[in-house]
């Protein structure tokens, strides 16, 4: 194993926000692509703005720049597993045409990210059924996904029915290795549980892709103290890039290297591009890249 096995990557949502589609709406994905060039990531996960296949292959080739994959929001619980599996092979399409790697997965029946309910204290929780009808509707999508080459990776995330290390441990029982991977994300296991290396310790044979989120301690506690909603959070500032916020990213990354982690790291973090401005951010992480996680062997 070695540093070149990991190919580093930033996702979209700085520059754009598919919650809310007037947060960066000026910012064209001709300046999203260029932006990444400039600061010197290898690609990015597709965002809800992004044009058809054939366009933005010309325009990832133009740049140099490879797409890792792409967020579905499943509703396997409120819907049933066969309402789901038209999407989701829509989007494996679309993904294998942009010769992405994986599709990232979050159940998200009952979920309150997109709400203005307290995330800090209103998730929703899954019975005994919904986590068996949860998991079997996993690994079907993950046989799905593997006949477009792409690797199904689920996405714990604040305001769902999958957001602690013990609800992800549960995930993880219940679903097949070879069908079902974890996308592990510092940011929202923070958050949720106040620590990120447990969970980290816990999967590190079953995370497929990861996503590198910092997060600013003290808006978090103002945020948690108001009880304020997933988006009201992140419009705060609760999140942010690596080397700008409370998260030691350096243990994080020596583990998988040690353990032989393969694949991408993708640089996330929701916030309001007039605040934070998105390439500004991006160079900032680049340099933590730089000078914290690639100087070490």
């Amino acid at each position: 194993m070695n540093q070149q096995s990991i190919h580093w990557g930033i996702a979209p949502i700085g520059w754009r926000n598919d919650d809310i589609p007037e947060i960066g709406a000026n910012n064209t994905l001709s300046h999203l692509l260029s932006d990444i060039v400039v600061a010197k990531f290898e690609g990015t996960e597709v965002g809800g703005f992004f044009p058809e296949a054939h366009v933005l292959n010309k325009e990832l080739s133009l740049r140099n720049l490879r797409i890792a994959g792409q967020w579905f929001s499943s509703y396997i619980l409120r819907d049933g597993i066969e309402a789901v599996i038209q999407p989701f092979r829509s989007q494996c399409e679309y993904l294998q045409e942009v010769k992405a790697d994986v599709i990232v997965v979050s159940e998200q029946t009952g979920s309150i990210q997109g709400t203005e309910q307290n995330v800090f204290a209103e998730k929703p929780y899954f019975d005994d059924a919904q986590w068996e009808q949860l998991c079997a509707g996993l690994n079907t999508l993950g046989d799905i996904a593997a006949e477009y080459g792409l690797r199904l990776v689920y996405h714990h995330h604040m305001g769902t029915g999958v957001q602690t290390a013990q609800e992800v441990d549960r995930l993880m029982e219940g679903t097949d290795p070879s069908k079902v991977a974890l996308l592990y994300d510092t940011g929202h296991i923070f958050v949720s549980d106040g620590e990120y290396m447990t969970l980290l310790r816990n999967h590190i044979d079953r995370i497929g892709h990861v996503h590198f989120k910092d997060a600013r301690k003290e808006v978090l506690g103002d945020c948690r103290t108001a009880g304020k909603s997933f988006m009201q959070s992140f419009l705060s500032g609760m999140f942010t890039v690596p080397g700008d916020g409370c998260i030691d990213f350096r243990e994080v990354y020596d583990l998988l290297i040690q353990k032989g982690y393969t694949g991408w790291i993708v640089i996330e973090a929701e916030q309001d591009p007039d605040v934070a401005h998105p390439l500004e951010h991006a160079l900032i992480a680049r340099r933590y890249i730089d000078e914290q996680l690639l100087t070490r062997s």
